[in-house]
């Protein structure tokens, strides 16, 4: 294993002492960057960019030519998982992913594959283990997934929802079945990490892009219990490897979540980073949380949040600098530049 030259990011979870906030943000490497849509339209089409590992590694690598971050992850997508227990996955230009195969009803629940994980998904372990030897120790890997009940919704509603109409049905008339089919993507779940950290993964982060949407009891029962057998099963597995929780509107869980067995908890940009770290703070390393449409304001405000945000946290390790969700595509690579530049230059006095 090649020993990382820059080890800012699990030194930050690990809460240790550190020069300086260490950043990078969730989808990074995207349609926001010309050399990404170049290289996406080599590719003929989304899946066979994702599942082809030469052109993955190159676009992971991309925004690491283009600014000093300190973390690289995986170019992949969350709903490989479903992909691969059979509900056939595709892409509508504008529309997003789809699925042909939808769980529409108890009988496709029943029948759902469980999935060999190391065959059927090798392509994304190929891909974690060419950038890992792409990146020869030049900064951390972060391994990915979506959360159990974020690919339920995708699973069950056959692509994106406004209301998740037929997923809450079913967990509210059906709660046994929803539980079996969580249970056999849990397990997915923890083979697919697993299998990322084991390829060269320094890191993996579970995507709960669509908890927030749940009330209280929902969430804890369909979102949070579901993501806590996942990391128990990482764990048992790989115990040195940290885990990042992300809920997306997850601000009212912060202490349930940070109990979840993670060693660091995304936040969203609703949540305030003072509170968060006064509420977990001495639990968890946290990792967030600028507005991703902030990045369309001039650079000195992108800056002037960038220190509100530093000095929200204040001083010392324990804080990842992110978005509180994934850029946009409209935005400006130069604007980004900026706020990584903010980031470095504002950050090394909360570690002096």
């Amino acid at each position: 294993m090649t020993e990382l030259k820059n080890d800012r990011l699990l030194r930050a979870i690990r809460r240790q002492p550190l020069d300086r906030t260490p950043i990078w943000f969730m989808r990074q490497a995207g349609r926001y960057l010309p050399e990404y849509r170049a290289i996406r339209a080599k590719a003929g089409d989304f899946i066979t960019l994702m599942s082809t590992p030469e052109l993955a590694t190159e676009v992971t690598l991309q925004p690491l030519e283009r600014y000093p971050l300190d973390a690289a992850i995986l170019f992949s997508d969350i709903l490989t998982i479903p992909d691969a227990m059979g509900l056939g996955l595709y892409f509508v230009e504008g529309e997003g992913p789809k699925f042909s195969r939808p769980l529409i009803n108890e009988q496709a629940c029943r029948n759902l594959a469980t999935p060999n994980i190391s065959d059927s998904l090798d392509y994304v372990f190929n891909a974690v283990a060419s950038v890992k030897r792409e990146l020869s120790g030049r900064v951390p890997l972060i391994g990915f997934c979506g959360s159990p009940w974020t690919l339920l919704t995708y699973m069950v509603e056959g692509g994106a929802s406004k209301d998740y109409r037929a997923t809450k049905q079913l967990i509210y008339d059906r709660p046994e079945l929803a539980h079996e089919v969580l249970s056999k993507v849990c397990n997915a779940l923890i083979d697919y990490l697993s299998n990322q950290i084991q390829a060269g993964a320094d890191t993996v982060m579970i995507f709960d892009s669509w908890g927030g949407v749940l009330s209280n009891p929902a969430y804890q029962a369909f979102s949070l219990q579901p993501m806590q057998q996942v990391i128990a099963g990482v764990k048992a597995n790989h115990p040195d490897t940290p885990i990042t929780l992300f809920t997306k509107g997850g601000g009212q869980w912060l202490t349930d979540i940070a109990a979840s067995g993670c060693d660091m908890v995304g936040l969203d940009w609703q949540t305030d980073i003072h509170l968060a770290r006064q509420q977990i703070g001495d639990r968890v390393a946290l990792q967030g949380n600028m507005d991703p449409t902030l990045l369309y304001a001039q650079p000195e405000v992108i800056r002037a949040e960038v220190g509100r945000i530093l000095q929200g946290f204040g001083h010392g390790s324990g804080h990842v600098f992110n978005l509180g969700h994934g850029i946009t595509p409209q935005v400006n690579p130069e604007h980004v530049g900026s706020m990584i530049e903010a980031v470095q230059q504002l950050s090394p006095q909360y570690h002096a």
